[in-house]
Protein backbone atom coordinates (compact mmCIF):
# COMPACT_ATOMS: atom_id res chain seq x y z
CA UNK A 1 0.00 0.00 0.00
CA UNK A 2 2.87 2.09 0.99
CA UNK A 3 4.15 1.79 -2.70
CA UNK A 4 1.01 2.69 -4.27
CA UNK A 5 -0.10 5.77 -2.68
CA UNK A 6 4.20 7.35 -3.24
CA UNK A 7 3.16 6.31 -7.08
CA UNK A 8 0.03 8.33 -6.99
CA UNK A 9 1.71 11.13 -4.81
CA UNK A 10 4.30 11.43 -8.10
CA UNK A 11 1.67 11.43 -10.15
CA UNK A 12 -0.26 14.15 -8.37
CA UNK A 13 3.51 15.92 -7.87
CA UNK A 14 3.37 16.10 -11.88
CA UNK A 15 6.21 13.49 -12.62
CA UNK A 16 5.74 13.20 -15.85
CA UNK A 17 8.90 14.93 -17.45
CA UNK A 18 11.73 13.37 -18.99
CA UNK A 19 14.46 11.84 -16.37
CA UNK A 20 17.92 11.27 -16.61
CA UNK A 21 18.89 8.34 -18.44
CA UNK A 22 20.77 6.76 -15.60
CA UNK A 23 18.05 7.47 -13.38
CA UNK A 24 16.81 9.92 -10.84
CA UNK A 25 20.03 10.95 -8.39
CA UNK A 26 17.96 10.02 -5.13
CA UNK A 27 17.09 6.66 -6.67
CA UNK A 28 20.25 5.51 -7.45
CA UNK A 29 21.35 6.53 -3.87
CA UNK A 30 17.97 4.49 -2.90
CA UNK A 31 20.12 1.32 -4.16
CA UNK A 32 23.48 2.50 -2.79
CA UNK A 33 21.36 2.24 0.68
CA UNK A 34 19.73 -1.23 -0.04
CA UNK A 35 23.42 -2.41 -1.41
CA UNK A 36 25.39 -1.23 1.69
CA UNK A 37 21.31 -1.90 4.36
CA UNK A 38 21.50 -5.81 2.93
CA UNK A 39 24.40 -7.12 1.27
CA UNK A 40 26.82 -5.11 3.31
CA UNK A 41 28.12 -3.55 -0.37
CA UNK A 42 29.51 -0.23 -1.21
CA UNK A 43 28.88 1.48 -4.14
CA UNK A 44 28.15 4.98 -5.47
CA UNK A 45 25.82 6.33 -7.39
CA UNK A 46 28.08 6.52 -10.65
CA UNK A 47 28.04 2.62 -10.21
CA UNK A 48 24.20 2.31 -10.97
CA UNK A 49 22.17 2.54 -13.45
CA UNK A 50 18.52 1.86 -13.84
CA UNK A 51 16.50 0.36 -16.25
CA UNK A 52 13.34 -0.51 -17.79
CA UNK A 53 13.20 -4.16 -15.82
CA UNK A 54 15.85 -6.08 -14.83
CA UNK A 55 15.90 -7.95 -18.31
CA UNK A 56 17.21 -4.32 -19.81
CA UNK A 57 19.35 -4.09 -17.42
CA UNK A 58 20.88 -7.59 -18.56
CA UNK A 59 20.67 -6.40 -22.36
CA UNK A 60 22.38 -3.04 -21.80
CA UNK A 61 25.30 -5.25 -19.77
CA UNK A 62 25.70 -7.74 -22.68
CA UNK A 63 25.89 -5.31 -25.31
CA UNK A 64 28.48 -3.53 -23.18
CA UNK A 65 30.75 -6.80 -22.71
CA UNK A 66 30.08 -8.90 -25.88
CA UNK A 67 31.06 -8.89 -29.45
CA UNK A 68 31.01 -10.72 -32.23
CA UNK A 69 32.43 -14.29 -31.12
CA UNK A 70 33.07 -13.67 -27.99
CA UNK A 71 31.94 -16.57 -25.43
CA UNK A 72 29.55 -16.36 -22.33
CA UNK A 73 28.99 -19.05 -19.94
CA UNK A 74 25.93 -20.06 -18.57
CA UNK A 75 25.40 -23.05 -16.08
CA UNK A 76 21.95 -24.64 -16.81
CA UNK A 77 19.57 -24.26 -15.72
CA UNK A 78 18.74 -20.88 -17.11
CA UNK A 79 16.93 -18.04 -17.33
CA UNK A 80 15.49 -18.26 -20.79
CA UNK A 81 16.57 -14.88 -21.79
CA UNK A 82 20.51 -15.06 -20.93
CA UNK A 83 21.17 -17.29 -24.32
CA UNK A 84 19.08 -15.09 -26.34
CA UNK A 85 20.76 -12.52 -25.27
CA UNK A 86 23.96 -13.00 -26.19
CA UNK A 87 23.18 -14.22 -29.59
CA UNK A 88 21.57 -11.07 -30.79
CA UNK A 89 24.82 -9.44 -29.71
CA UNK A 90 26.86 -11.99 -31.69
CA UNK A 91 28.74 -14.15 -29.13
CA UNK A 92 28.53 -17.44 -28.47
CA UNK A 93 26.39 -19.04 -25.60
CA UNK A 94 28.68 -22.00 -23.23
CA UNK A 95 26.31 -23.87 -21.61
CA UNK A 96 27.77 -25.36 -18.76
CA UNK A 97 25.49 -28.50 -17.62
CA UNK A 98 24.72 -28.94 -14.22
CA UNK A 99 22.67 -32.04 -13.19
CA UNK A 100 20.00 -32.76 -10.81
CA UNK A 101 22.72 -34.92 -8.25
CA UNK A 102 24.61 -31.90 -7.63
CA UNK A 103 22.35 -29.68 -6.81
CA UNK A 104 22.23 -27.82 -10.46
CA UNK A 105 25.49 -25.89 -9.21
CA UNK A 106 28.79 -25.26 -11.57
CA UNK A 107 31.90 -26.74 -9.99
CA UNK A 108 34.87 -24.62 -9.70
CA UNK A 109 36.67 -27.28 -11.99
CA UNK A 110 33.42 -27.01 -14.62
CA UNK A 111 34.19 -23.34 -14.63
CA UNK A 112 38.21 -23.65 -15.11
CA UNK A 113 37.57 -26.08 -18.14
CA UNK A 114 35.07 -23.58 -19.60
CA UNK A 115 36.52 -20.77 -19.88
CA UNK A 116 38.86 -20.14 -22.94
CA UNK A 117 41.01 -16.68 -23.98
CA UNK A 118 37.15 -15.85 -26.02
CA UNK A 119 35.63 -15.93 -22.58
CA UNK A 120 34.50 -12.57 -21.87
CA UNK A 121 31.38 -12.72 -19.61
CA UNK A 122 29.89 -15.52 -17.20
CA UNK A 123 25.97 -15.39 -16.57
CA UNK A 124 24.08 -16.51 -13.14
CA UNK A 125 21.37 -15.95 -10.97
CA UNK A 126 20.80 -17.13 -7.17
CA UNK A 127 17.98 -18.31 -6.24
CA UNK A 128 18.03 -19.85 -9.97
CA UNK A 129 15.25 -19.82 -12.03
CA UNK A 130 13.97 -22.41 -13.03
CA UNK A 131 14.91 -24.40 -10.01
CA UNK A 132 15.58 -22.26 -6.84
CA UNK A 133 18.50 -23.42 -6.23
CA UNK A 134 20.88 -20.86 -4.04
CA UNK A 135 24.56 -21.03 -3.82
CA UNK A 136 26.39 -20.95 -0.33
CA UNK A 137 29.52 -18.76 0.73
CA UNK A 138 31.31 -21.73 0.08
CA UNK A 139 30.49 -22.51 -2.73
CA UNK A 140 30.92 -18.76 -4.03
CA UNK A 141 33.98 -18.95 -2.80
CA UNK A 142 35.09 -21.60 -4.73
CA UNK A 143 33.85 -19.92 -7.63
CA UNK A 144 35.52 -16.62 -6.92
CA UNK A 145 39.10 -18.25 -6.87
CA UNK A 146 38.74 -19.60 -10.46
CA UNK A 147 37.62 -15.75 -11.02
CA UNK A 148 40.37 -14.16 -9.31
CA UNK A 149 42.32 -15.99 -11.61
CA UNK A 150 40.87 -14.33 -14.78
CA UNK A 151 40.29 -10.30 -14.32
CA UNK A 152 38.94 -10.47 -17.81
CA UNK A 153 36.11 -11.78 -17.08
CA UNK A 154 32.76 -9.90 -16.26
CA UNK A 155 30.33 -11.58 -13.55
CA UNK A 156 27.05 -11.34 -13.98
CA UNK A 157 24.96 -12.05 -10.80
CA UNK A 158 21.52 -11.91 -10.90
CA UNK A 159 19.97 -11.41 -8.35
CA UNK A 160 16.31 -10.28 -8.68
CA UNK A 161 15.30 -13.53 -6.80
CA UNK A 162 17.34 -12.42 -3.49
CA UNK A 163 14.56 -12.25 -0.82
CA UNK A 164 12.72 -15.19 -1.77
CA UNK A 165 14.82 -17.64 0.52
CA UNK A 166 14.05 -20.35 2.33
CA UNK A 167 17.73 -21.36 3.88
CA UNK A 168 18.96 -18.41 5.37
CA UNK A 169 21.38 -15.53 4.86
CA UNK A 170 21.48 -14.59 0.89
CA UNK A 171 25.42 -14.48 -0.54
CA UNK A 172 26.35 -12.46 -2.72
CA UNK A 173 29.47 -13.28 -5.30
CA UNK A 174 30.02 -9.40 -4.94
CA UNK A 175 30.98 -9.88 -1.54
CA UNK A 176 34.65 -10.47 -2.50
CA UNK A 177 36.24 -7.19 -2.73
CA UNK A 178 39.32 -9.01 -5.24
CA UNK A 179 36.36 -9.20 -7.66
CA UNK A 180 34.36 -5.48 -7.17
CA UNK A 181 35.47 -4.86 -10.31
CA UNK A 182 34.53 -7.86 -12.29
CA UNK A 183 30.84 -8.64 -10.62
CA UNK A 184 28.06 -6.55 -12.43
CA UNK A 185 25.30 -7.03 -9.84
CA UNK A 186 21.33 -6.91 -11.66
CA UNK A 187 18.55 -6.90 -9.32
CA UNK A 188 14.68 -5.33 -9.69
CA UNK A 189 11.33 -4.83 -8.11
CA UNK A 190 9.90 -7.58 -9.61
CA UNK A 191 10.07 -10.27 -7.47
CA UNK A 192 10.73 -9.14 -3.98
CA UNK A 193 8.26 -6.10 -4.13
CA UNK A 194 5.53 -7.94 -6.16
CA UNK A 195 5.74 -5.01 -9.03
CA UNK A 196 6.09 -6.56 -11.83
CA UNK A 197 4.13 -4.30 -13.97
CA UNK A 198 6.20 -1.66 -12.57
CA UNK A 199 9.26 -2.09 -14.86
CA UNK A 200 12.11 -1.41 -12.43
CA UNK A 201 15.85 -3.09 -12.83
CA UNK A 202 19.41 -1.77 -12.18
CA UNK A 203 23.11 -2.32 -12.48
CA UNK A 204 25.53 -2.11 -9.91
CA UNK A 205 28.80 -2.08 -11.11
CA UNK A 206 32.02 -0.56 -11.97
CA UNK A 207 31.33 2.81 -12.90
CA UNK A 208 32.91 2.54 -16.59
CA UNK A 209 30.90 -0.52 -17.38
CA UNK A 210 27.82 1.45 -15.88
CA UNK A 211 28.64 4.74 -18.51
CA UNK A 212 28.53 2.27 -21.37
CA UNK A 213 25.44 0.62 -20.27
CA UNK A 214 23.99 4.43 -20.63
CA UNK A 215 25.19 5.28 -23.01
CA UNK A 216 23.74 2.38 -24.70
CA UNK A 217 20.65 3.03 -23.09
CA UNK A 218 20.65 6.30 -24.03
CA UNK A 219 20.23 5.09 -27.66
CA UNK A 220 17.44 2.39 -27.18
CA UNK A 221 14.71 3.21 -24.05
CA UNK A 222 16.29 6.45 -22.68
CA UNK A 223 15.13 6.58 -18.94
CA UNK A 224 12.70 4.51 -17.05
CA UNK A 225 9.50 6.05 -16.33
CA UNK A 226 8.92 8.84 -13.97
CA UNK A 227 6.61 7.65 -11.72
CA UNK A 228 7.37 4.23 -11.18
CA UNK A 229 11.14 5.57 -9.99
CA UNK A 230 9.60 7.23 -7.30
CA UNK A 231 7.86 4.29 -6.05
CA UNK A 232 11.10 2.57 -6.42
CA UNK A 233 12.65 5.02 -3.67
CA UNK A 234 9.52 3.87 -1.39
CA UNK A 235 10.34 0.49 -2.02
CA UNK A 236 14.03 0.19 -1.21
CA UNK A 237 14.27 2.31 1.35
CA UNK A 238 10.86 0.96 3.34
CA UNK A 239 10.59 -2.20 5.98
CA UNK A 240 10.49 -5.11 4.33
CA UNK A 241 8.22 -6.75 6.47
CA UNK A 242 5.37 -7.04 3.55
CA UNK A 243 8.36 -8.82 1.66
CA UNK A 244 9.12 -11.33 4.68
CA UNK A 245 5.36 -11.66 5.07
CA UNK A 246 5.02 -12.81 1.61
CA UNK A 247 8.17 -15.18 1.42
CA UNK A 248 6.71 -16.99 4.24
CA UNK A 249 3.23 -17.64 2.36
CA UNK A 250 5.54 -18.57 -0.51
CA UNK A 251 7.44 -21.32 1.97
CA UNK A 252 3.70 -22.24 2.65
CA UNK A 253 2.93 -23.12 -0.53
CA UNK A 254 6.63 -25.08 -1.85
CA UNK A 255 5.89 -27.13 1.45
CA UNK A 256 2.56 -28.19 0.28
CA UNK A 257 3.44 -28.39 -3.34
CA UNK A 258 6.69 -30.42 -2.10
CA UNK A 259 4.07 -33.27 -0.33
CA UNK A 260 1.63 -33.23 -3.96
CA UNK A 261 4.57 -33.34 -5.93
CA UNK A 262 6.02 -36.07 -4.35
CA UNK A 263 3.13 -38.22 -4.75
CA UNK A 264 3.39 -38.69 -8.50
CA UNK A 265 5.22 -41.99 -9.89
CA UNK A 266 7.90 -41.15 -11.94
CA UNK A 267 8.96 -37.64 -10.56
CA UNK A 268 12.55 -36.75 -9.70
CA UNK A 269 12.73 -33.39 -8.07
CA UNK A 270 15.06 -30.86 -5.85
CA UNK A 271 13.21 -29.29 -3.94
CA UNK A 272 14.12 -25.70 -4.27
CA UNK A 273 16.03 -23.53 -1.13
CA UNK A 274 14.70 -20.41 -3.22
CA UNK A 275 12.52 -18.36 -5.75
CA UNK A 276 8.64 -19.94 -6.53
CA UNK A 277 9.19 -23.13 -9.04
CA UNK A 278 9.67 -26.71 -8.81
CA UNK A 279 11.67 -28.16 -11.40
CA UNK A 280 11.15 -32.00 -11.96
CA UNK A 281 12.69 -34.00 -14.11
CA UNK A 282 9.49 -36.37 -16.09
CA UNK A 283 11.71 -37.92 -18.07
CA UNK A 284 9.99 -40.96 -16.88
CA UNK A 285 7.16 -40.00 -19.01
CA UNK A 286 8.87 -39.87 -22.54
CA UNK A 287 7.60 -42.49 -24.47
CA UNK A 288 4.03 -42.94 -22.71
CA UNK A 289 0.92 -42.28 -24.18
CA UNK A 290 -2.99 -41.49 -23.13
CA UNK A 291 -3.73 -43.75 -26.14
CA UNK A 292 -4.52 -40.15 -28.23
CA UNK A 293 -0.84 -38.94 -28.21
CA UNK A 294 2.53 -40.24 -27.15
CA UNK A 295 4.64 -37.70 -25.02
CA UNK A 296 7.83 -37.59 -26.64
CA UNK A 297 9.90 -35.00 -24.52
CA UNK A 298 9.55 -32.53 -22.19
CA UNK A 299 7.92 -30.01 -25.04
CA UNK A 300 4.96 -32.52 -25.83
CA UNK A 301 4.26 -33.09 -22.07
CA UNK A 302 4.14 -29.21 -21.44
CA UNK A 303 1.65 -29.34 -24.44
CA UNK A 304 -0.63 -32.60 -23.18
CA UNK A 305 -0.90 -30.87 -19.82
CA UNK A 306 -1.97 -27.56 -21.38
CA UNK A 307 -4.59 -29.01 -23.52
CA UNK A 308 -5.62 -32.00 -21.14
CA UNK A 309 -5.03 -30.65 -17.63
CA UNK A 310 -5.15 -27.01 -18.61
CA UNK A 311 -2.34 -26.41 -16.52
CA UNK A 312 0.42 -23.98 -18.10
CA UNK A 313 4.08 -25.11 -17.30
CA UNK A 314 7.36 -24.06 -18.88
CA UNK A 315 9.49 -27.02 -21.20
CA UNK A 316 13.12 -27.47 -19.59
CA UNK A 317 13.81 -27.21 -23.26
CA UNK A 318 13.77 -23.48 -22.92
CA UNK A 319 16.06 -23.19 -19.85
CA UNK A 320 18.59 -25.92 -21.20
CA UNK A 321 17.79 -29.04 -19.37
CA UNK A 322 15.56 -30.80 -21.65
CA UNK A 323 14.35 -34.43 -19.43
CA UNK A 324 12.86 -31.43 -16.80
CA UNK A 325 9.58 -28.96 -16.73
CA UNK A 326 8.88 -25.79 -14.60
CA UNK A 327 5.96 -25.46 -12.42
CA UNK A 328 5.61 -22.13 -10.63
CA UNK A 329 3.51 -21.76 -7.16
CA UNK A 330 3.33 -18.23 -7.32
CA UNK A 331 -0.80 -18.34 -6.92
CA UNK A 332 -2.89 -18.99 -4.63
CA UNK A 333 -3.28 -22.03 -2.54
CA UNK A 334 -6.40 -22.91 -3.73
CA UNK A 335 -5.57 -22.52 -6.83
CA UNK A 336 -2.37 -24.76 -6.35
CA UNK A 337 -4.31 -27.52 -4.90
CA UNK A 338 -6.71 -27.45 -7.94
CA UNK A 339 -4.08 -27.26 -10.44
CA UNK A 340 -2.12 -30.79 -8.80
CA UNK A 341 -5.14 -32.31 -9.05
CA UNK A 342 -5.56 -31.88 -12.37
CA UNK A 343 -1.51 -32.67 -13.36
CA UNK A 344 -2.01 -35.63 -10.94
CA UNK A 345 -4.63 -37.36 -12.85
CA UNK A 346 -3.48 -36.36 -16.22
CA UNK A 347 -0.06 -38.03 -15.18
CA UNK A 348 -1.81 -41.11 -13.88
CA UNK A 349 -3.03 -41.44 -17.48
CA UNK A 350 -0.03 -41.95 -19.00
CA UNK A 351 1.46 -45.28 -19.82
Amino acid sequence: MHIKESAKKAVDDNYSHYTPVAGYMDLREAVCTKLKRDNNLDYKPENIIVSTGAKQSIANLVMATVGKGDEVIIPTPYWVTYSEIVKLCEGVPVLVNTTLENGFKITPAQLEAAITPKTKLFMFSSPNNPNGTVYSKAELTGLAEVFKKHPGIFIMSDEIYEYINFVGKHEIIAQFDFLKDQVVIINGLSKGYAMTGYRLGYIAGNADLVKGCEKIQGQMTSATNAVTQRAAITALLSDLKPTQEMVEEFERRKKRVEVLLSAIPGIKCAMPDGAFYMFPDVSYYFGKSDGEEVIKDADDLCMYLLNKAHVSTVTGRAFGQPKFIRISFANSMEKIEEAYKRITAAFAKLK
